[in-house]
């Protein structure tokens, strides 16, 4: 999918004029958490201020993440770092993937790629995984596992002889900043297994099921705000959303080394505001 207009034509800059400026132009905002609302530490109290007034208004908001756990996990994660409401309002790219776990791929064995952490994905079909990737009858990609979280060739090799087996990624991310730490994300590993020509079922941003699953779209007008390209506003766009860049998320480096226009541009999107972080 190509794009036509990038930001030098078609976007404004919200640093000045705040979300405020546009939020009667929208009826739904899908708001990324990682990278927006928080850092992987800490919350942003700007994005959090966002949020207040998107309920005094009472207007209709999503806290959309690729997370590969279910939406009660991220809840509690939230919870931890501080936030005291909006709970109902989080959706994970885990849970928009468990109608299929559950339904098309009911009693099939897999193998989990990925952090123990993450366990809570499969708890209620747990008896399904299988320890050795041989007697798999597909593979459920989270993640890294914490002792190869570095490591790609580790997953090249693991994964080189299994390509005819199916891989069902619930994190699309290929990247995640944790404080001033990157790290990689499922996404990457889906990524180098389609590349030795596996076959991969992707659930989260920016597939379809992770805005029609977690809203009612229809006859609205919608902004996704999110800090990732690939994702977040790249789902916009497949959505025919209006979508606002954050740039001080993911994809802060490459805008420090080069143009953001030229950033946008080599991703192939287009979006229609830009802010240095969320604000009113």
């Amino acid at each position: 999918m190509t794009f036509l207009g990038y930001i030098s034509i078609m976007s404004q800059n919200l640093d000045k004029l705040g979300l405020k400026s546009i939020v009667d132009s929208y009826d739904l905002f899908f708001i990324d958490i990682w990278g927006v609302v928080h850092n992987g530490i800490n919350l942003h109290k700007n994005s959090i201020n966002v949020l207040e007034n998107l309920y005094k208004k009472k207007k209709e908001f999503v806290l959309l993440t690729n997370a590969p756990r279910p939406n009660y996990v991220v809840v509690n994660f939230l919870k931890k770092m501080g936030l005291k409401n909006f709970f109902n309002n989080v959706f994970t790219s885990g849970e928009a993937s468990l109608k299929y776990l559950l339904n098309d791929l009911n009693n099939q064995k897999f193998f989990h790629i990925g952090p123990p952490r993450d366990f809570d994905l499969f708890k209620s079909f747990k008896k399904n995984k299988v320890l050795n990737i041989k007697d798999a009858d597909y593979l459920l990609c989270t993640g890294l596992f914490d002792d190869h979280d570095k490591d790609l060739n580790y997953y090249i090799n693991l994964l080189n002889n299994y390509t005819s087996k199916k891989m069902v990624c619930t994190n699309p991310d290929l990247i995640v900043d944790r404080g001033d730490q990157r790290e990689y994300c499922a996404g990457t590993i889906a990524r180098n297994f389609e590349k030795i020509n596996g076959e991969v079922i992707y659930f989260g941003k920016p597939y379809p099921p992770a805005y029609n699953l977690s809203a009612d779209t229809k006859n609205k007008k919608v902004l996704c705000i999110g800090d990732n390209l690939n994702t977040d506003i790249k789902g916009a766009n497949i959505q025919n959303y209006d979508s606002l860049f954050i740039t001080s998320g993911v994809h802060r480096y490459q805008i420090s080394e080069k143009k953001l226009n030229d950033v946008v541009k080599e991703h192939k999107v287009k979006i229609e505001y830009f802010q240095s972080e969320l604000k009113w």
